[in-house]
């Protein structure tokens, strides 16, 4: 067995999450990667957008280490929410390849500093916003999770594509009559337990 290297462990879940994020795009066309699948407006590009501002933010402003990129959706007087979707100006190459750029600069913050470092978060209260960077990479780690869950979902009602990550789908084995079977199965058994708690 070898050593433990706590900052390995992390930069891999990081990137798992990363990818399986990027993934979701993959195949789809311009409308079905801007498109708003929830009342929220959850869109596939608009959480690549997002999860490239909480790295730059979290793993660059928090340490001292601002990465330059311009993030007008940050700026006074930005509209709200501005981080959660394209523009029509604003290109899936600009987006990935921001996001691209953010783990760079992001990873280059994990390398040069012992996980021991503490920030300060520029947008949290002054008198709590000491974070170190373990707690930091893990935040963001939680964050591209949460968000490659609802990118994963967003994808499944896209075109029925799902799975983890590419060769590894994670779903149990079923052609699509199993599939159907299997989700009519769960309605009935819904709406008995809903008629049983009435």
């Amino acid at each position: 067995m070898t050593a433990p290297d706590p900052k390995a462990d992390l930069h891999r879940y990081l990137q798992s999450a990363r990818d399986a994020l990027l993934w979701k795009l993959d195949g789809l066309s311009e409308y079905e990667v801007r498109r708003p699948r929830t009342p929220t407006g959850t869109n596939l590009l608009g959480l690549v957008k997002h999860v490239a501002g909480v790295e730059l933010g979290y793993l660059g402003d928090t340490f001292g280490r601002p990465s330059g990129e311009p993030l007008p959706w940050r700026a006074e007087g930005a509209e709200s929410n501005a981080d959660m979707w394209a523009t029509a100006e604003e290109s899936r190459d600009d987006i990935v390849g921001l996001y691209r750029r953010a783990w760079a600069h992001a990873d280059a913050t994990i390398e040069a500093l012992a996980l021991e470092t503490v920030g300060r978060v520029p947008w949290w209260p002054g008198d709590r916003n000491e974070v170190t960077l373990h707690h930091a990479v893990v935040r963001v780690i939680a964050d591209t999770q949460r968000h490659a869950g609802h990118a994963d979902i967003i994808r499944e009602l896209a075109d029925g594509a799902v799975g983890m990550n590419r060769g590894n789908d994670s779903m149990a084995q079923g052609d699509s009559e199993w599939w159907e079977e299997y989700r009519g199965r769960l309605e009935r058994v819904a709406r008995e337990a809903g008629r049983g708690a009435e």
